[in-house]
């Protein structure tokens, strides 16, 4: 019985990646360009419809090569105008993807893993455990999916698309080599050519990985903090006990300087009532960031089934802001958005096990103030 081949998925495929691959086929590199910029500007995924590729093109892709998007499950559009995906991937998890359209700004949310291993104690994505990392097809293909449902050309000036943040389901560092050429290709003028600035990877703290991620890429990127001193964010984040703070921020000042200009690292701060929202919190979380060139999203917590906490009142978000702000530092404070469609931060389904269990509210999704 003769093997039957698996077809390459182009849609994952770095510039690079897909130069190999025209080469491994007979075919010149120019072909990668001209295929890249069908899947990616124009959302193409049937090899026919590729106008200026030869018939006999055509078909030996067809024979060898697919162009494949995760399954969507389904989509909703909030009243404020926030989107929501939920897609299947390959593992037969479900991950959700979200759109935050503000201003001129349309901030996409991408996951990177189904399920997270981090288990923060606030994150109702790691109460389900690590199910499986995504490819790097199925992390680009969240930007193709919402590309194509706004109509939206990357090389048009007008794009609904300006901002990617991996900051929807899993540890992107923890799922390295697939998210770096996904956000290669986030970057690449045949890709999506998404500015470096507004591409932004979100980390608990895995800092051996922000050290190997600045010798591959440079877009920005966040740190979720979430706590001032190394006892709290045991408890709130535990990876810290691995790699605690002084380590962390050495490793993200590294990554920031090695950038080579004027850039900054986010610091993201999920407030929880009488937590890590005191006034006490607040002067150490100035002192802690004193040598960091940095800016700093306070995100209210939004209560999920059983998580233990609550949202702090609107006097303790000002008056954690203000101290923040007397202490020289850019704050911004997270508004909820999408709450209709449970798509604001920390509302997320995170649907991996049952689409109806929407009340669970599994992930954290996070929007940057580029």
């Amino acid at each position: 019985m003769t093997a039957v081949t698996e077809k390459v998925n182009l849609l994952g495929l770095t510039r690079e990646q897909l130069v190999e691959f025209f080469a491994s086929i007979g075919e010149k590199k120019f072909r990668a360009d001209q295929v890249m910029k069908w899947i990616h500007h124009f959302g193409v995924d049937d090899f026919t419809a590729m106008t200026n590729v030869s018939k006999a093109l055509q078909e030996k892709l067809a024979a060898c090569a697919e162009v494949r998007g995760p399954e969507i499950v389904s989509e909703d559009i909030s009243s404020d105008g926030t989107r929501k995906w939920v897609i299947r991937v390959a593992s037969g998890s479900c991950v959700e993807t979200v759109y935050i359209p503000q201003g001129t700004r349309g901030t996409l949310c991408v996951s990177s893993q189904a399920g997270c291993a981090l288990d923060c104690s606030f994150c109702s994505t790691g109460k389900q455990g690590f199910n499986s990392d995504l490819t790097s097809a199925e992390i680009i293909g969240q930007v193709w999916i919402a590309s194509k449902s706004f109509g939206s050309i990357p090389a048009s000036s007008e794009r609904a698309i300006t901002n990617v943040v991996m900051m929807g389901m899993g540890e992107p560092l923890l799922n390295f080599d697939n998210v770096v050429n996904a956000m290669t290709l986030m970057l690449d003028d045949f890709g999506y050519g998404i500015s470096k600035r507004k591409v932004t990877l979100s980390t608990a703290g895995v800092a051996p990985m922000i050290d190997k991620l600045s010798e591959h890429i440079d877009v920005s990127l966040a740190l979720s903090l979430h706590a001032p001193n190394d006892a709290l964010r045991n408890t709130l984040v535990p990876v810290n006990k691995k790699y605690p703070l002084q380590v962390v921020l050495d490793a993200c000042k590294r990554y920031i300087a090695k950038l080579g200009e004027k850039r900054y690292l986010t610091i993201e701060y999920t407030l929880l009532k009488d937590v890590n929202d005191l006034p006490e919190h607040a002067e150490q979380l100035v002192e802690l960031l004193k040598d960091v060139p940095c800016k700093v999203n306070l995100i209210p917590f939004n209560p999920f089934p059983h998580s233990g906490y609550e949202r702090p009142s609107n006097n303790a978000i000002r008056r954690f802001q203000d101290t923040l702000h007397h202490g020289g530092y850019s704050v911004t404070v997270r508004m909820p958005r999408g709450e209709d469609i449970d798509a604001a931060c920390g509302q997320l389904v995170g649907q991996v096990q049952d689409r109806t269990r929407r009340s669970a509210r599994y992930i954290a999704v996070r929007e940057i103030e580029n």
